[in-house]
């Protein structure tokens, strides 16, 4: 496989809003991330990715972009992005941002000139169509609930189409003129210095134009929008273009969010030459989520979680890499979600974090993660600001649960729980801002916070310090960047664990998620101790003990 620049990095999500705030209006910006560079660069960080800091309305968290090309005054201006992308490039790291492609606001001039005339030429930016029978022209459901389809305001029997909310209505990738406006803004930000790109909800870019009706999968009538995307074909040509007039161009890393995507199409998303440089993977988390909604939700399987990782990594490994996550905006806190109650400890967040940034692929750590940050209990729903949350537990309602039901689905899974603001110190507010937060710190950041952690050597931060320099020092970098990864021990009842090799290198990474001790024969003699998150590892020739909690890293003879 050829070398790329990117293969070795490892990479953080910011959410902007809530990283740091500068100025007091309890808003994160720009200026608050350049404050914290230097945090960054001694964490390992190669690479940041912003959550979208474009112009907008905020109705989906500036995933409805108002203007492509200006900064939103919430976070700062240009001249604040310049200073971030400067101070990276200084420090040897990376930008990447965020492309929201499917979609924009409702307040872009675009979708503004085109309700003016949904027939003249900006209409055809976007999706309008007639109503069906006196319905809406088809029975798809949105991401956010609701019917795909709203009425245009003064234009009878006329409908235009948003995959999410009804203030996100979708782009025509269909049209020309659409695709070079967003080509022309790609390059753009290239040129500025961004040397990549996150790719948001690009599936949902293709559509079957003809918009038939297809099978209710609920009480509503409607079908989800994941399976309308899965009738739609044409992506990869779509996919193509898009990579050949800006990507290219620029040797741009690119991580698209691709959902509903099908195995037999993987290689041609990142293979040697892929539409991007890589994926997320999100086989894990597709296991938190219900049938129908939250409130269907089971708790994670162990054993079901493990053998999903491990069928991923492997489906991938001849040709191409994910990007391996536990947690970001949009999913709740992985120390929440994938450790049993009794894990839910320091030692647990270390081995959860063990096994993920060793993985084949690019690790994504997201703010908050390397501390240990995890869920927050709400007491009413009106404290949450999450459209989709609000969306879920209305679900939940709808389903026959009552309130305290529908709530712990929510305070499960919302997309808030990942969203509250970073916890810098114990003083106000987390020391996240001066003034009153968007979104209410976690009570918890009295004791989850950088600064104790930073007094404390055996801190989760620390810890992560060290895990981010293991796959980073030379002499193990190769196979763990390149080498391929080989399950072992699938057959006990607990533990999670890989060798990843290299040539002549084999070095073994395991968890303990039992409540009990592990006794465990070793596949070969140990070389080395590489790294543990408990004091002891307790050797005798090749039988090891791995205690509940704990991960370890041996280099084999």
């Amino acid at each position: 496989m050829e070398r790329k620049w990117w293969h070795d990095k490892i990479a953080c999500q910011l959410y902007p809003k809530s990283y740091q705030d500068s100025d007091g209006d309890g808003i994160g910006d720009l200026k608050g991330i350049i404050s914290r560079l230097d945090y960054l660069k001694e964490l390992g960080i190669d690479m940041v990715w912003l959550s979208p800091i474009y112009a907008s309305p905020f109705v989906d968290q500036g995933y409805d972009i108002s203007d492509y090309y200006k900064i939103a005054p919430e976070f700062g201006t240009m001249e604040d992005f310049e200073e971030l992308v400067a101070g990276l490039k200084a420090r040897d790291m990376h930008l990447i941002m965020d492309l929201v492609l499917n979609h924009c606001s409702d307040q872009h001039e675009w979708f503004q000139k085109a309700l003016k005339d949904p027939y003249g030429p900006y209409g055809d930016y976007f999706y309008f169509r007639k109503g069906k029978n006196g319905k809406a022209p088809s029975n798809y459901r949105s991401y956010f609930g609701g019917s795909m389809w709203e009425p245009v305001p003064g234009w009878e029997d006329l409908y235009y189409y948003h995959s999410f909310a009804r203030e996100q209505p979708d782009l025509n990738w269909y049209n020309p003129a659409v695709t070079r406006e967003l080509y022309q803004m790609i390059n753009w930000w290239a040129e500025k210095g961004v040397d990549g790109f996150r790719i948001d909800a690009i599936i949902n870019i293709q559509k079957d134009l003809s918009f038939p009706d297809y099978e209710p999968d609920g009480p509503d009538g409607l079908c989800s929008a994941d399976v309308v995307v899965s009738h739609a074909s044409g992506i990869g040509e779509m996919l193509e273009d898009l990579k050949k007039h800006t990507f290219a161009l620029h040797d741009s890393f690119t991580v698209g969010e691709v959902f509903n995507g099908k195995e037999e199409e993987l290689r041609e998303f990142i293979g040697p030459d892929g539409h991007f440089s890589s994926i997320f993977d999100f086989s894990q988390h597709l296991l938190c989520l219900g049938k129908h909604g939250w409130y269907e939700a089971k708790p994670v399987d162990f054993k079901t979680w493990r053998s999903t990782i491990f069928a991923s990594q492997a489906e991938v490994e001849s040709f191409g890499r994910y990007s391996n996550i536990i947690e970001n905006h949009d999913e709740p806190r992985g120390a929440s979600m994938f450790l049993p109650d009794y894990g839910q400890n320091d030692a647990g967040v270390k081995m959860l974090g063990t096994v993920s940034v060793l993985l084949r692929g690019i690790p994504f750590i997201y703010q908050g993660q390397e501390i240990g940050m995890k869920n927050v209990r709400r007491t009413s729903i009106e404290e949450f600001d999450d459209i989709s949350t609000k969306d879920q537990y209305a679900e939940a309602l709808a389903a026959g649960l009552d309130e305290q039901e529908a709530l712990a689905a929510c305070n499960r899974l919302s997309r808030d729980n990942a969203r509250t603001p970073m916890q810098w110190s114990s003083d106000k507010e987390a020391g996240f801002t001066e003034g009153t937060p968007w979104l209410a710190v976690n009570p918890d950041y009295q004791k989850t916070n950088v600064e104790a952690q930073e007094r404390d050597p055996d801190s989760i931060l620390h810890y992560y310090r060290k895990l981010t320099a293991l796959r980073k020092n030379p002499a193990y970098k190769d196979t763990f960047v390149y080498g391929c990864l080989k399950p072992v021990y699938e057959e006990t009842e607990q533990v999670m664990a890989y060798i990843r090799e290299y040539e002549h290198q084999r070095i073994l990474v395991m968890g303990n998620w039992g409540q009990e001790a592990a006794e465990l024969e070793l596949p070969g003699t140990v070389k080395e101790v590489l790294l543990s998150n408990l004091p002891d590892v307790v050797l005798d020739g090749r039988q090891l003990w791995l205690k509940s909690c704990q991960a370890v890293v041996l280099q084999m003879e």
